[in-house]
């Protein structure tokens, strides 16, 4: 590997930065990844199992949920005391896993199914879902340029690209939050209510007619969900979070000067003042993650859960991947008119929009930081331009596989489920390497305590006991269908 890579730089020893300002002059980070949670995990696939299997398996959404917490909390314990991505810390370990990781990004997240889907709920948000059908006007393809031309101005318009995805997002996630309650209000009763409920302390049941690989797949899209919650590493640097502040954070290169980033991070001495300041910024990302992730996705998840169980359970309609949106919204239409369905719609919009932007920009950061950081060449560009780069061939190739989606009749949603599949074995891989990363290089009152590392024991056996299962049974199907 030496020969390919150059040596990786040791750590700088300095002293932790003072935490100085109030939690919420400072929260944000863990919003995004709200947004990011609340994707087709939230709106597509566990409204889908609600609708076919009704409200028996909600406690494996709750988990899921309450499982990715713990992952986040370990991601953000090593970039507020290093200030290094989770990238560059898995680089110390094997400089391998650079490539690896990225190939797991693209072949996870390449195909762009929210942007082809948040362009089509936006057309019918607009219009509707059948405008201009049969020209390219009407089509996928040009609505997915429209969302992506949005999303480039978000990214590429102010001088600081952190800003804008984190204000955008709020926004969309207040929408998305505010929108699920209203259709609630409309749609609530006693005896759905009641379902959820059960289904809550329902713990271990899976329906006999569910697939190992289908719950598989639910779990990881309960939150954020494959390598998106590794994006979590950068808000916080740019953030300022703990000894993120070290670091510069990500400037526009559209706009003007750009820093030079360090490839590598630091770490300090074990001093009182720096075991205060640690446990200060430890404070932040419990509350941080905590309350925007944990508390606010659990409670996003189970409202769309409910709306699957108010609205299409009673009807007995379980939607194609491609039509659950437009059909939720169409069964409010027939109860509450056009308000009840334009609701729905603008949920769609603003949640599969808010995943795309940031997907987009933790692509982007994800794959620019391991090229910057385990090629020296690559530093003699600024990371903002890798970044750039990165994000202009991701939409462009985004744009053509669905230009080729399109032709093919095949369903943006399908390549979703694909993509929490691919994810889950990332998380294999990653969940125990970030325990061991952390114990392995983070001064010993740094390190994960006794309920983390078993939290963190217990999340590595269940995506690795899960991603075997699914080899198992696609092996088994595979033998099954050749028998057959």
């Amino acid at each position: 590997m030496r020969k390919i890579f150059e040596p990786l730089e040791d750590f700088k020893t300095i002293d932790l930065p003072e935490k100085e300002l109030p939690f919420w002059k400072i929260a944000g980070p863990g919003a995004i990844l709200v947004g990011l949670s609340i994707g087709a995990g939230e709106i597509v696939i566990w409204p889908r199992i609600a609708a076919e299997y009704g409200g028996s398996m909600v406690w494996a959404a709750v988990f899921g949920v309450f499982l990715q917490l713990w992952i986040n909390f370990e991601v953000g314990r090593w970039t507020i005391a290093t200030g290094e991505t989770v990238y560059t810390g898995y680089s110390r370990i094997w400089r391998g896993f650079g490539p690896l990781f990225i190939l797991l990004i693209v072949v996870g997240w390449i195909a762009p199914g929210w942007a082809r889907e948040s362009g089509a709920a936006l057309k019918a948000l607009i219009f509707h879902s059948k405008w201009m059908e049969g020209t390219f006007w009407g089509s996928d393809t040009f609505w997915t340029i429209i969302t992506f031309s949005l999303a480039s101005l978000i990214l590429f318009g102010p001088k600081m690209v952190y800003q804008s995805v984190e204000h955008t997002i709020e926004i969309l996630v207040a929408v998305v939050t505010v929108g699920l309650i209203l259709v609630a209000i409309l749609v609530g009763s006693w005896d759905t209510w009641k379902e959820l409920g059960t289904g809550i302390v329902n713990v271990g049941y899976k329906d006999p007619d569910m697939s190992v690989k289908a719950l598989f797949i639910a779990l990881v899209f309960a939150g954020a969900g494959g390598t998106a919650n590794l994006f979590y590493t950068f808000y916080l640097r740019d953030k300022n979070i703990g000894m993120g502040a070290r670091i510069p954070g990500l400037r526009n290169p559209l706009r003007g000067r750009t820093e030079k980033v360090p490839a590598s991070g630091f770490l300090f001495e074990d001093t009182d003042d720096n075991r205060r300041r640690f446990a200060d910024w430890w404070r932040y990302i419990k509350s941080d993650q905590l309350l925007f992730f944990w508390a606010l996705n659990t409670f996003t998840i189970l409202l769309f859960i409910f709306g699957a169980l108010a609205v299409l359970r009673p009807e007995g309609i379980v939607p194609d991947k491609s039509q659950l949106i437009y059909d939720e919204a169409n069964i409010l239409a027939k109860s509450f008119g056009e308000f009840g369905r334009r609701i729905f719609l603008m949920v769609g919009v603003a949640t599969l929009f808010g995943t795309q932007l940031a997907l987009l920009d933790g692509v982007g950061r994800s794959i620019s930081d391991i090229i910057y950081t385990n090629f020296k060449k690559a530093q003699k560009r600024a990371m903002s331009w890798w970044y750039l780069l990165i994000v202009g061939i991701w939409i462009v190739a985004g744009i053509v596989i669905t230009f080729i989606m399109e032709q093919l009749n095949v369903s943006g949603l399908g390549f979703l489920f694909s993509a929490a599949y691919m994810g889950g074995f990332a998380m294999a891989i990653y969940v125990p390497l970030t325990l061991y990363m952390n114990y392995r290089f983070l001064p010993g009152f740094a390190r994960p305590k006794t309920l983390s590392t078993i939290m963190m024991l217990i999340a590595s056996a269940v995506y690795i006991g899960f991603a075997i299962a699914s080899i198992i049974w696609e092996i088994n199907r595979l033998i099954g269908g050749l028998n057959g």
